[in-house]
């Protein structure tokens, strides 16, 4: 029999309407599982983790992120797979630092959540729910697991977790992976296609965790028209230590002599400056136009195809694991190190 650890984090799934007030609040553990008793009556034992309080989405911070992380290490050898549910505004940004945070993962953690509250009469709390907690007790012919990485279950898909983006605030498909195929569709069946899935070489590698971040980051968007004072003020943000520049198309800025002057100042400082595109889906070329090869000329580094959420909890948790270490960290970031990013 296999068994799955549910952690309740927070968010629209785990909330239920007061009958006389109609406000929406949190469930407590009991009035949760009375809404999914489906979940306790198939052919795996499922145990559920709260936390206490139940953080709203808006309010995750690196912190969470290492408890969640922690949750799921003080547990790992007690259980096959993990379910984590999370509120969707913020789920992309905690999915991807667990996976970075999670070296040598070799067991599911599934992230999922819903736009509609559980205790609502169309929800999708628990198709998705049910859903993510088969995922993460399936296992292959070889009774390894099926999924063995850090997922994002959600309406008819199961995603990568790094490759993931909240595309939608009101649709039942509220995440897509642009730059990467959906690890499995959910119908009647699901359909894994386990070509796409990450398999560890080992599965006798401890779990090792990064729990440390570094907060000292920000996001540049350019924009026509953005002025220098504005490019500088950020980049002149004390103890900073690595930007993500969301740039357009291929990874293309302004021509101006005033911004390749500010990143070059800035990457000489020891700055790490990382090129994203604002486009859902592709990737910088910094060899493409002669606007790209400018950054390229400051000492930016190309992100390749990798999410805004992927690159800045990348960024934070390779500033603490290496601190000090520039250069290690720099190729770091330009290499895929859990399938977050197509390299070349």
């Amino acid at each position: 029999m296999k068994r799955i650890l549910v952690l309740l984090t927070g968010g629209t799934i785990t909330m239920v309407r007061n009958h006389k007030s109609g406000a929406l609040r949190p469930a407590d553990v009991d009035t949760f599982k009375a809404f999914v008793p489906e979940m306790f009556a198939g052919d795996m034992e499922v145990e559920m983790l709260p936390f206490t309080p139940l953080i709203d989405s808006s309010d995750i911070s690196p912190a969470n992120w290492a408890k969640m992380a922690n949750a799921i290490a003080d547990n790992y050898n007690r259980y096959d797979g993990f379910v984590v549910l999370h509120g969707t505004d913020t789920m992309s940004y905690s999915a991807s630092a667990l996976s970075f945070m999670l070296e040598n993962i070799a067991k599911p953690v599934v992230f999922t959540g819903s736009q509609l509250p559980v205790g609502v009469l169309r929800s999708d709390a628990k198709e998705n729910l049910l859903a993510a907690i088969e995922i993460a007790a399936a296992t292959s012919p070889d009774g390894k697991p099926m999924v063995p990485e850090v997922t994002i279950c959600f309406e008819d898909s199961l995603f990568r977790a790094n490759r993931t983006t909240k595309k939608n605030a009101e649709r039942f498909e509220a995440f897509d992976s642009y730059n990467y195929p959906a690890l499995a569709k959910i119908g009647i069946h699901i359909q894994f296609r386990t070509s796409l899935i990450r398999y560890p070489k080992s599965y006798h590698e401890p779990l090792f965790l990064h729990t440390p971040t570094s907060t000292d980051v920000a996001i540049l968007k350019l924009f026509p028209g953005i002025n220098e004072a504005v490019v500088r003020a950020v980049l002149a943000t004390p103890h900073l230590q690595g930007v993500v520049l969301e740039t357009y198309g291929s990874g293309n800025a302004p021509s101006a002599h005033w911004l390749y002057q500010a990143l070059r100042q800035a990457t000489d400082s020891g700055i790490l400056i990382v090129n994203k595109t604002q486009c859902s889906t592709g990737s910088v070329d910094m060899g493409q136009y002669e606007v790209a090869r400018n950054l390229l000329k400051a000492g930016v580094i190309s992100g390749y195809d990798i999410t805004t959420e992927a690159l800045l909890t990348k960024m934070m948790v390779l500033l603490a694991q290496f601190p000090g270490d520039l250069e290690r960290v720099r190729h770091l970031l330009s290499r895929s190190i859990c399938g977050e990013m197509t390299v070349g």
